[in-house]
């Protein structure tokens, strides 16, 4: 499943990403993955999800996130959810653009039986129409 929280700037996207990778840790049966573009919300997050800096592996597209993710895939069996904040920052680019990304997630989400939770920042009258389903 891929969800996706959208929403303007300092509506409190974050604050709800992060509480919902928090409730989540304590009945996943598998592991979860918390994905940010720097270490701000490292201590809010739960110990029990893996937090992840973007920055570090110098993930600037689309597709650099998508091999990321097969590669958490692949060395993790037991991934169960991972939640990226602020995807339109890690990756560098416009919302617009991002359709081909999120096929390849739905297809993704689907085969490795994984829940992917996004946060993305926009207009809601600007939300494009192949991310519609997706929101939360």
């Amino acid at each position: 499943m891929i969800g996706v929280i959208f929403g303007e700037k300092g509506t409190g996207k974050t604050k709800q990403i992060l509480e919902l990778a928090n409730k989540s840790v304590q009945t996943a049966k598998g592991n979860t993955v918390f994905i940010d573009d720097d270490t701000s919300y490292i201590y809010d997050l739960s110990r029990k999800a893996r937090f992840i800096n973007a920055s570090d592996y110098g993930i600037t597209t689309p597709k650099m996130l998508y091999g990321f993710l097969c590669g958490l895939a692949a060395s993790d069996f037991d991934l169960e959810t991972v939640y990226i904040d602020g995807l339109l920052s890690i990756v560098g680019h416009q919302i617009d653009s991002l359709e081909g990304l999120f096929d390849d997630l739905k297809t993704f989400a689907t085969k490795n039986t994984l829940n992917i939770i996004l946060s993305i920042t926009g207009s809601k009258e600007t939300v494009p129409a192949y991310m519609k389903e997706y929101l939360l």
